[in-house]
């Protein structure tokens, strides 16, 4: 007469989301739905960036993110870093695995972005923004990348990627051009990481206001998105959710529009 097995222990699901400095932002929405859904989280914030840009948020936005994902049982770790820093991603990585186990979800919610055109935008403004957008999300890559083991054909995912872009273009440059060069960055990460069974995509979420629309703003977004309202971070978050799970596992190299049927003109 044979025993019965006890259940094999299941590993922790981690996943590092960068861009997590305000309650009202992207990144917070998408912490709170991979924490209901069995995600222990990292959480990159840099409060410098907040107050460089003065939205609405609370005395410490972070830490109350982490108290609610903490609330849903998970284990969350809060990590802060200025994505500017080509150390940084590294180092985020590093901290996310040594106090959580290995990272295989990874959600680049972060950016820098500042309003300029061609003719108003400086030096220096134009290499943080690729600094931050573009730069820093190669090395989220790498450095996820470089702690995976090859995969053999046909092996289930062994880690998930998004990551949020944008089709701002005619005065906003530094911050549409650098979120392109994101755009190819994931799509060939799907490619060039398959061997460590990566799946990578990109979400373009359309116009979600986190803090920074007015009145006018805000009446031309409804006006031209044919769902009739603007979308939401928790929008957002759903699709990342499904994107995470077993179901959407076979959607990788893409870039997908999560925005109401949204179009500029």
């Amino acid at each position: 007469m044979s025993l019965p097995s006890s259940p094999r222990a299941v590993p922790p699901r981690v996943a590092l989301v960068t861009g997590v400095g305000r309650r009202r932002s992207i990144g917070a929405e998408l912490a709170l739905g991979l924490a209901a859904d069995g995600w222990d989280l990292a959480l990159g914030h840099w409060q410098p960036y907040d107050d460089r840009l003065g939205y609405e948020r609370g005395a410490d936005d972070p830490a109350a993110v982490a108290d609610e994902c903490r609330a849903l049982g998970r284990r969350v770790e809060l990590l802060p870093g200025d994505l500017a820093d080509p150390a940084t991603p590294e180092a985020l990585v590093a901290a996310a695995t040594d106090r959580l186990g290995p990272v295989t979800g990874l959600v680049m919610s972060h950016c820098e972005s500042v309003d300029s055109g061609i003719l108003s935008t400086s030096l220096e403004s134009w290499d943080r923004h690729y600094a931050v957008n573009a730069r820093a999300t190669w090395l989220l890559l790498k450095a996820l990348a470089d702690r995976l083991p090859e995969q053999p054909p046909g092996a289930p995912a062994a880690a998930r990627v998004v990551a949020l872009t944008s089709d701002h273009t005619a005065h906003n440059l530094p911050y549409g051009s650098s979120k392109g060069a994101l755009d190819r960055i994931v799509i060939a990460a799907a490619v060039e990481l398959a061997d460590r069974g990566v799946r990578a995509n990109v979400i373009n979420p359309g116009p979600i206001d986190t803090g920074w629309m007015d009145e006018r703003i805000r009446a031309l977004g409804v006006a031209e998105t044919p769902a009739g309202r603007l979308g939401t971070p928790r929008d957002t978050a759903d699709l990342v959710r499904f994107l995470f799970s077993d179901a959407g596992g076979w959607i990788n190299g893409q870039l997908l529009h999560s925005n109401g049927g949204f179009r500029t003109s």
